[in-house]
């Protein structure tokens, strides 16, 4: 049977980290995914390649198994401990064969009991299982692009699965980038009647122009003018929930955080908060009354505004 180089499927070397194998499955899998080929089987048996290749390398004990024992360590029934000690037998038995060699006892050629046959074909067969059990197939792997609403309130979308055809699945509210979610036996079909891997989505959530995310919070820069921060106002602000009003205090100063608790992403019962932070900002018209009122105002701060800065 054909060895099947997971690595050289992904064009990476053995030595590659996590973060490389999963840069190099995303590239690829994007590149040869059924839906940007449609039609195209070719395509789809690379993208079954490419997804059985990380299915194994993304796992550290698969990554392990395999890295010891090639794809044997994959198939149904494989029992990494029965590997090794029927590894070890052999080198025992080419030991004795040599020693037999160099002296034979009574008995013949097989003085030792050591056949060719029988006993190793035995063991083989109760090794890897590979004709003689049902074995489990390999999941499928996708990634699934997003914007930030969605990620937040959840979305529902179809799949175009090989082997599967249209699978709808459910993000749940709160997916962040890296969220994975697994469909049982959603996967590639088992070997001899065995069980369907999985479907495993990775999720993928684009970078939003104006709101920045932190674990379960959020950020927004919101531009307000100096008036508004000086004496304080009632302004507009704009959350994936709708339009609220927020007071800004007196005196605020520029880069200051208000918070809008309980307004940020939601996950598994708890929310996260909504910060704005203010941007105050200068008028750009040149307007004389202005200019001298702000000459004036020098009397309005309580102490140097640069006396705590020092190199």
């Amino acid at each position: 049977m054909e060895f099947k180089d997971y690595y050289q499927t992904l064009g990476l070397a053995k030595t590659a980290s996590a973060k490389e194998i999963k840069q190099a499955y995303r590239k690829l899998a994007r590149k040869h995914h059924p839906d940007v080929n449609p039609g195209d089987k070719a395509a789809e048996e690379r993208f079954k390649k490419i997804s059985a290749a990380y299915d194994v390398l993304s796992d550290d004990k698969k990554r392990a198994a395999y890295d010891e024992f090639g794809d044997d360590a994959l198939s149904g029934g494989f029992d990494p401990d029965k590997a090794r000690a029927y590894k070890a037998e052999q080198e025992r038995r080419a030991r004795a064969r040599t020693y037999r060699r160099a002296a034979p006892e009574p008995g013949g050629e097989h003085g030792f009991g050591f056949g060719d046959d029988g006993p190793v074909v035995f063991v083989l067969g109760e090794l890897f299982g590979r004709a003689r059990g049902p074995g489990r197939g390999p999941d499928l792997h996708a990634s699934v692009e997003m914007d930030l609403r969605q990620a937040i309130s959840g979305a529902e979308i179809a799949l175009e699965v090989p082997g599967q055809g249209t699978v709808r699945v459910r993000i749940p509210p709160g997916a962040d980038d890296g969220s994975v979610i697994r469909l049982a036996g959603k996967g590639a079909p088992g070997v001899h009647g065995g069980p369907a891997g999985d479907l495993v989505i990775e999720t993928v959530v684009r970078a939003h122009p104006h709101v920045r995310r932190d674990a379960l919070d959020l950020y927004l820069t919101l531009p307000i003018t100096i008036d508004e921060a000086y004496n304080g106002a009632s302004i507009d602000v704009p959350t994936f929930e709708g339009t609220i009003v927020v007071k800004v205090p007196p005196r605020s100063q520029n880069r200051a955080k208000l918070r809008l608790k309980g307004k940020g992403i939601p996950r598994k019962g708890s929310h996260g908060d909504f910060y704005v932070e203010l941007d105050v900002r200068m008028p750009d018209q040149p307007d004389e009354a202005l200019a001298a009122a702000l000459r004036a105002s020098g009397a309005a701060y309580s102490k140097p505004v640069r006396q705590e800065v020092a190199l």
